[in-house]
């Protein structure tokens, strides 16, 4: 289904310039970019874009990074067992490498695991690198790759990751690619820029798009409580999606799933999945909430009833 979108937040922050933004210090690693934020609420009128909705099944992974004990991530597993789910949506979650033994032995078949990052080739003389090979043998289905913490916190360039990104495909892991921009490139006016540089660095080297999700995940809004409004994320969803008809296929840009990350919750993930072009969430700290992590798989019924 097409639809043209009209709408274009005071806050964009993609081609054209944006004002500067002042708020309180996040408490997150974004502080040591020093950025700030303040969402306006005004809107103001842009050019019409094109877009195709995705004709994806809802996915929604939790990543629960470098959090939980033993004790913890048992009681987390056992919520996840007990939730009523809806049944059209995929699940992940992606717990610490030391855990997805105990996770993969003791998660209901209902949800699958994904890893948080794999090794660029083959496994060998990589000390602290986790190979795909081992991934698939512990029983993971997915890998989260290119995260703004991989990228702006351990240095990982955008080649490095789509090569990365190759391999696993081609290994038979699904792979979460993770796409987004830091506030100062959004205040520059170069949010579109930054996402379809990413988005590049994944089409030049994959072998299919059938087993990659696109999670856009705005740096700004990771673990620091500024989600971006339901018109931002869309925005860039729509951006996203015809960028991918344009420079790999129609088809792609049907049906890739394009979800969105960044300060989801049980609060706002409904708002946010009733937009179009937003296929499901990425979830960060809420995903430790075993409650509310079946809140924001089920608000797939919210997009049931915007349809």
């Amino acid at each position: 289904m097409s639809m043209v979108s009209t709408y274009c937040p005071h806050f964009s922050g993609l081609r054209r310039s944006s004002p500067n933004l002042h708020n309180a210090p996040s408490q997150s690693f974004l502080q040591h970019f020093g950025s700030q934020l303040r969402l306006p609420s005004s809107p103001k009128p842009c050019r019409a874009v094109i877009a195709m909705s995705g004709s994806g099944k809802f996915f929604v992974g939790g990543n629960w990074k470098c959090n939980g004990t033993k004790d913890s991530i048992t009681k987390l597993v056992s919520d996840l067992n007990s939730a009523k789910l809806e049944s059209d949506v995929d699940v992940v979650v992606a717990p610490p490498f030391v855990y997805l033994d105990q996770v993969t032995s003791s998660l209901t078949d209902r949800i699958e695991v994904s890893a948080q990052n794999s090794w660029i080739g083959k496994g060998g003389a990589f000390t602290g690198e986790i190979s795909v090979e081992q991934l698939k043998d512990i029983g993971c289905k997915w890998v989260i790759l290119g995260h703004s913490e991989r990228r702006h916190v351990i240095g990982e360039d955008d080649q490095f990751i789509g090569k990365k990104a190759a391999f696993a495909l081609n290994e038979g892991l699904g792979v979460i690619a993770c796409i987004g921009e830091l506030l100062e490139e959004r205040e520059a006016g170069k949010t579109f820029d930054v996402c379809f540089q990413q988005l590049k660095a994944f089409a030049d080297v994959v072998p299919s798009w059938d087993n990659i999700v696109i999670a856009y995940e705005p740096v700004w809004a990771i673990g620091t409580g500024k989600v971006a409004t339901p018109q931002q994320a869309q925005e860039v969803h729509v951006a996203v999606r015809d960028w991918l008809k344009k420079n790999v296929s129609e088809e792609v840009a049907s049906k890739t799933r394009i979800i969105y990350g960044g300060s989801v919750n049980g609060s706002n993930c409904g708002e946010l999945a009733k937009e179009e072009d937003i296929d499901g969430f990425l979830v960060g700290g809420a995903s430790l909430k075993g409650p509310e992590f079946a809140t924001i798989v089920n608000s797939v019924t919210t997009k049931k009833v915007a349809a």
